[in-house]
């Protein structure tokens, strides 16, 4: 496998690889990255249908990437996905998964089109005091030294930022500003979790920096990531043949590990209370999705809270990787990661309206009509005066194809599950769905005298509780996360959010999809190069507008500059006068 760029090898189509008639692929889990790794090994592999088989766990597939309406619940989506303009392998493989809702076109046109005509943008980012505008006003407020902090972060080597906190990294002068507000609500970040990935999130994202207070960086699909991802992705699958086996829980995969050869030598499920097994040869491809940030993740509803499953369960992608990581020290170490659910848990909660008493509070803050079928909020609202860090979002309406036009349905989450609200005096995880839509409504400004009233008969409120959301920002250090084809391995590779793969982030769909074209590539040894990440932080004009739009749009004239510092630009300016750098600086605002 090798990383290319530009549009040479974007449109090419590869050879069939030597030998794939005679190979068989078995994937573990049914979540994006499998799913993605499946339509690779179709379209660029050219595996037959028949010999692909996806093994999950569940009824359903799509692991993080739900949207269903449960019979007797409701709607429940437990998160959405932002996603950008470069996310280079997961359009790679939308452009070739058709719609299932326009004939002849793909789902990278339907969501291309639909976000050109109504792009993404926030009206009102923050709320403060019941529903008043929070006046963030697009501003990151940040102190030059809080400026600094984040500099120094940007430009440390990651070696140096194995194990550590971001709080050993930042103090006040971040996380008191709006920078900190915004980045912690929009990827859920928290100040115990890892500097190295809040380093690389930087770097990653370096480009989007000024779309970060309002959102305009950002792109949504037309509904739910279920419906808008995930089933066309089926439907593809399904027509090339390949089998899915559902209620089949992986317990292990058992490997003959030498010092420069790794092999699968057997897959050990459960299906129908029975253990079987599949054993393999070099022929038998398996890709293995270790770890889940929805593990052990439980539903309320409107009347009931959503229990805390912290304990890992027998068979679940935890369980499964601790055995495996057993076998070897290459194959990670899950520990790192879901030891701790305190600090890698928040709740979520799907609200659906179901009369015209809430909109009208919607439309308040979001200063649109929600159901226009456009933008409504762009991007999550964060209550800036939660106790629980409470954040809210409609996206698009309908969320749900199937649902009815006179309603809503919106996502609600909090970053902290342990704390009382602020007028539920209850902490978020004791709280039934009702208790959290009345939290909500306080927080959107709803007379205190109509709160209950609306909770209950106005809405329905279904609450999830996960406890290893985040687990993949805990601090770790090289190897914990395995490689995602690691050294030596002949037939087998990791994917999703707990493999390791060169420069990109976690928590992101395009991780997912960059882990199975990555896995697919090497394994299969297909002729193509897989696009490299972005490389914005590579651009100079990248790093130069990051720089001012950090400082809140100050030039370097602007900041507060001691004489020698006032001396040494001044030399530093006659030396560039009349050069492209002067004019590269000038039309980036830094001078």
């Amino acid at each position: 496998m090798y990383y290319s760029n530009g549009n040479y090898e974007a449109f090419a189509r590869p050879l069939k690889p030597e030998g794939v008639d005679n190979k068989s692929a078995y994937l573990i889990g049914s979540g994006l990255a499998a799913l993605t790794a499946a339509c690779y090994l179709v379209r660029d592999g050219q595996m037959k249908g028949e010999h692909i088989h996806i093994l999950e766990k569940d009824k359903l597939p799509g692991g993080a990437c739900d949207g269903y309406n449960y019979e007797n619940i409701g709607y429940v989506m437990r998160g959405g996905r932002e996603m950008e303009s470069h996310f280079e392998c997961m359009w790679d493989i939308m452009r070739s998964i058709p719609s299932i809702e326009t004939k002849d076109i793909s789902v990278l046109d339907e969501y291309y089109w639909l976000n050109k005509r109504d792009p993404n943008y926030s009206l009102m980012r923050a709320t403060i005091n019941q529903g008043e505008d929070a006046h963030t006003d697009g501003k990151f407020g940040l102190s030059e030294k809080g400026s600094m902090e984040i500099m120094k972060l940007y430009f440390t080597p990651d070696e140096a930022l194995y194990n550590k906190r971001i709080d050993e990294m930042f103090d006040s002068e971040v996380f008191d500003s709006n920078f900190w507000l915004y980045w912690r609500t929009m990827f859920a970040f928290e100040n115990w979790h890892s500097a190295l990935e809040m380093k690389l999130y930087l770097r990653r994202f370096i480009h989007l920096i000024q779309g970060l207070p309002d959102f305009k960086a950002l792109k949504f699909t037309k509904y739910n990531q279920y419906e808008s991802l995930i089933l066309p992705m089926i439907k593809y699958l399904e027509s090339h043949n390949v089998q899915f086996h559902y209620d089949t829980k992986v317990v292990n995969v058992e490997f003959d590990i030498e010092k420069d050869r790794k092999l699968a030598k057997k897959i050990v499920f459960i299906r129908n209370e029975k253990e079987e097994h599949i054993r393999l040869t070099e022929n038998d491809l398996v890709f293995i999705t270790n770890g889940g940030c929805v593990e052990n993740s439980a539903l309320g509803d409107q009347n009931h809270p959503a229990p805390f499953h912290y304990e890992i369960k027998t068979g679940g992608g935890w369980d499964m990787w601790r055995k495996i990581a057993a076998q070897g020290p290459a194959l990670g170490n899950p520990d790192k990661f879901c030891s701790n659910p305190e600090q890698s848990n928040w709740m979520s909660a799907t609200v659906t309206t179901l009369d015209d008493r809430i909109p009208p509070y919607v439309e308040k803050i979001c200063k649109r009509d929600p159901f226009s079928g456009n933008v409504v909020t762009g991007g999550i609202v964060t209550a800036k005066d939660s106790n629980w860090l409470l954040s809210w979002t409609f996206n698009r309406q309908p969320q749900f194809r199937n649902q009815p036009k006179d309603q809503l349905t919106g996502w609600i989450y909090g970053l902290f599950s342990d704390k009382p609200g602020n007028y539920v005096k209850k902490t978020m995880r004791e709280c039934t769905g009702k208790e959290i839509c009345m939290e909500w409504l306080y927080h959107m400004g709803v007379p205190e005298s109509q709160i209950e009233e609306l909770a209950q008969h106005s809405a329905n409120t279904i609450p999830c509780m996960m406890p290893y959301i985040t687990a993949f920002f805990m601090p770790r250090s090289k190897g914990d996360r395995p490689d995602v084809v690691p050294e030596g391995s002949v037939n087998f590779a990791f994917l999703g959010q707990f493999a390791e793969i060169k420069r990109d982030t976690i928590f992101t769909t395009e991780y997912s999809c960059r882990t199975g074209m990555e896995a697919v590539y090497t394994l299969l040894d297909i002729d193509r190069g897989v696009p490299e990440v972005w490389a914005s932080t590579f651009d100079v004009r990248n790093l130069l507008n990051a720089t001012v739009q950090l400082q809140d749009g100050r030039s370097l004239s602007e900041t507060n500059l001691d004489e020698k510092q006032k001396a040494a630009i001044k030399e530093l300016l006659g030396k560039i006068h009349n050069t492209d750098i002067e004019k590269l600086l000038k039309e980036y605002h830094v001078i």
